[in-house]
């Protein structure tokens, strides 16, 4: 069952497709996340850049976030998105079908809290979708990063991001990352392998 577990919303079950087509951030997980960023997300402006079922742009609604961008490629989806949020009554978010980089490239630099990363993981998502988050939060906001292996310091620090929290959650690291510089690196970053530590 795929619920909210805090906030306006709190104990609201979530439309969802049945199988394994997804990967919803679990409870636990979720629990933490918020608990790392103060429960209280009142006025925060979020991306749920990989949006799936949109428990973690749903999730942040919940607890008092201005406004939530959910993206997402599947149609189906985002169907389901809509129907979640039109349940809701969730007047504060936006859902787009579309790429969810490309998404995130177009939006005005610096115009965003709080942008979560949560890719299919066999994909090569991760760099690209990090430098375009990079961008459209400013020195000192937030993106929160799901990923099969942990990103070691140096990767980090090359974007200019600095690793606030990390957790390992059965076949999942979790990263609160924090734009800590308004420089990145020009060349290619080293993309952590399987087994890689920070």
């Amino acid at each position: 069952m795929l619920r909210i577990i805090a906030g306006e919303w709190r104990g609201r079950k979530l439309k969802a497709p049945p199988g394994d087509t997804t990967r919803p951030t679990a409870d636990r997980t979720r629990e933490t996340l918020f608990n790392w960023l103060g429960q209280d997300l009142s006025g925060w402006r979020c991306v749920d850049a990989f949006a799936g079922t949109g428990v973690l742009g749903l999730e942040a609604a919940s607890r008092g976030a201005a406004h939530v961008l959910m993206v997402e490629q599947d149609a189906v989806l985002v169907r389901d998105l809509q129907d979640n949020a039109t349940r809701l009554k969730a007047s504060m978010v936006s859902v787009q079908r579309g790429d969810a980089v490309s998404t995130l490239g177009r939006l005005p630099a610096g115009s965003v809290d709080l942008v979560f990363i949560d890719p299919p993981f066999d994909g090569p998502w991760f760099e690209p979708a990090l430098k375009a988050a990079i961008r459209a939060v400013p020195l000192g906001g937030w993106i929160y990063l799901e990923a099969p292996v942990a990103w070691p310091t140096e990767a980090l620090t090359a974007l200019g991001l600095q690793c606030e929290r990390h957790l390992k959650a059965g076949a999942v690291h979790a990263h609160l990352l924090q734009r800590v510089s308004l420089e990145s690196a020009p060349t290619p970053i080293a993309i952590p392998a399987e087994g890689d530590t920070p």
